[in-house]
């Protein structure tokens, strides 16, 4: 018995050593592949920094010749337009994400009941979307005639407010990771199914809340199509919108030769094309880079801890 311990204790050593060359091993390749991917977003930030004459003649490079602000110079001339759209914008991150985020979480919960007898009408309704649109044709004729929505924020919050996908996962979070004994022992103690949602399901909906909120938010901030189509007011431009229009400008100064000497000295001489084009991505993607971290983990914990029924 002794000998037969003996040789358990030999091999014990043994197995905890190779596990933890298994994880050092890949812990390497996670952060090598880490690396790749950060390597992109790295370039991106120098070029915007880098002078514009360097990249014409030297392409872009980690280590520039010459360092520039005149990209970034270019899309800050914009100054108060600037602040202006990054204001609506972060509203309608901030108000869409909410109201998509209630709306669907109480849609999710309705379907989620077995008992509710339209359960399965509202699982098929919200699938129609998914499989057949209408076109941007029919909806800009839509909200623009018969709704009256033209040039309004609203046409840049609700087309994104509900999707189909968003809804499932909230839908099978729901399902397959909160307790139904909860819901019916509510409903013994006479609880109602506002209260029953508001109360029980919604603080326990909250990683998979945080995951979907977090892709409705990141949608919202990077949509300029609508904003092309509906909005016509500089003042309800979002960011994307104008910095589309800041590249527009800067191309057709450097493909028109009747512009005048006037505008394109208010561009600082130089126009910037490349810096310019690297500065606009930092300044649509800065934010969302600094707040993906404080989200991660509810991203993942919410995408999967409702797939897999405990």
């Amino acid at each position: 018995m002794s000998k037969k311990k003996g040789n358990a204790a030999d091999l014990a050593p043994s197995r905890k050593e190779k596990k933890g060359i298994g994880q050092y091993i890949l812990g390497f390749f996670l952060l090598l592949y880490t690396l790749f991917c950060f390597l992109p977003v790295l370039l991106v930030f120098i070029s915007a920094f880098t002078d514009e004459k360097a990249i014409m003649n030297n392409g872009f490079s980690y280590f520039p010749e010459k360092w520039s602000t005149a990209g970034f110079g270019s899309v800050l001339k914009y100054g108060s337009q600037l602040l202006t759209s990054y204001g609506i914008t972060i509203f309608i991150t901030v108000f869409g994400t909410f109201l998509g985020l209630l709306v669907m979480s109480m849609y999710a919960y309705s379907m989620s009941r077995k008992d509710f007898r339209l359960s399965k009408f509202l699982s098929v309704f919200v699938l129609i979307p998914m499989l057949f649109n209408g076109g941007q044709l029919s909806g800009y004729i839509i909200f623009t005639s018969y709704y009256h929505l033209k040039d309004s924020l609203w046409l840049l919050i609700l087309p994104l407010c509900v999707t189909t996908m968003n809804v499932i996962i909230l839908r099978t979070y729901i399902a397959n990771s909160i307790p139904s004994e909860l819901m019916e022992a509510a409903k013994i103690d006479g609880a109602g199914e506002y209260r029953t949602f508001f109360q029980i399901t919604l603080p326990l909906l909250k990683p998979s809340m945080a995951a979907v909120g977090f892709m409705m938010a990141t949608a919202y901030w990077n949509d300029w199509q609508n904003a092309l189509l509906y909005i016509t007011s500089d003042n309800k431009k979002p960011l994307q919108l104008l910095l589309v229009n800041i590249q527009k400008s800067i191309e057709f100064l450097l493909n028109n030769t009747n512009v005048p000497a006037a505008a394109r000295a208010a561009m600082g001489g130089n126009i910037p094309q490349y810096s310019a084009t690297m500065a606009t991505v930092l300044v649509v993607i800065g934010p969302i880079m600094v707040v993906y971290p404080f989200f991660q983990k509810y991203f993942v914990k919410g995408l999967t801890v409702g797939s897999v029924k405990g």
